[in-house]
């Protein structure tokens, strides 16, 4: 009978742990568990069966701790013993998803203004392919001029600042980074 039920907890965990079902075993663990514990404690005189129970014992023990770490990396938010590998084709779709759609430079954003207006209409271009609402101009105008401002003040790299709107997995990003000067190589 022990072995039974230990049979149905492994599969009820399976289930689990693949999706098909919406929470833990926790009642037939439980059942399981005071079948093993009332089993211990009995007196098995048949050397052959006090083995098979030594042995199912010792099956359900190990299933518990896997089961645990399991449940535990799943709440902690990782893969986990029973993760399933992405398939290849999902990853290939993805990486195809991620592309580049504008780069420009800039010096000063505000004496620059064809190249602002460049990068914010492919911005609003992106954001209304996404169906996203776009934003005020004034507003991209400020975003641009205080990422190139904090980028300048930090001493890092030349006057120029690179701008890139881009798309990483299906969300619209905005990257500013700074330029060497040519003396600086």
């Amino acid at each position: 009978m022990l072995e039974a039920e230990l049979k149905r907890l492994e599969a009820e965990y399976n289930m689990f742990f693949g999706g098909r079902l919406p929470r833990p075993p926790w009642e037939t663990r439980s059942r399981v568990e005071t079948l093993v514990k009332k089993l211990d404690r009995t007196s098995i005189s048949n050397y052959g069966e006090r083995f098979r129970f030594g042995t199912l014992q010792s099956r359900f023990t190990a299933f518990v701790e896997l089961w645990d770490r399991g449940l535990r990396a799943r709440e902690e938010g990782r893969p986990g013993p029973f993760a399933q590998p992405r398939p290849a084709e999902t990853r290939a779709a993805r990486s195809e998803d991620d592309r580049v759609l504008h780069v420009t430079t800039v010096r000063d954003p505000l004496r620059e203004m064809d190249k602002l207006h460049q990068l914010y209409d492919q911005v609003v271009e992106a954001r209304k392919g996404s169906g996203k609402a776009p934003m005020p101009f004034h507003q991209f105008a400020e975003l641009v001029k205080t990422q190139v401002s904090s980028l300048k003040g930090k001493g890092k790299g030349g006057d120029e600042v690179a701008l890139r709107v881009s798309v990483r997995s299906g969300k619209l990003a905005l990257t500013a980074k700074p330029l060497k000067s040519k003396n600086e190589k």
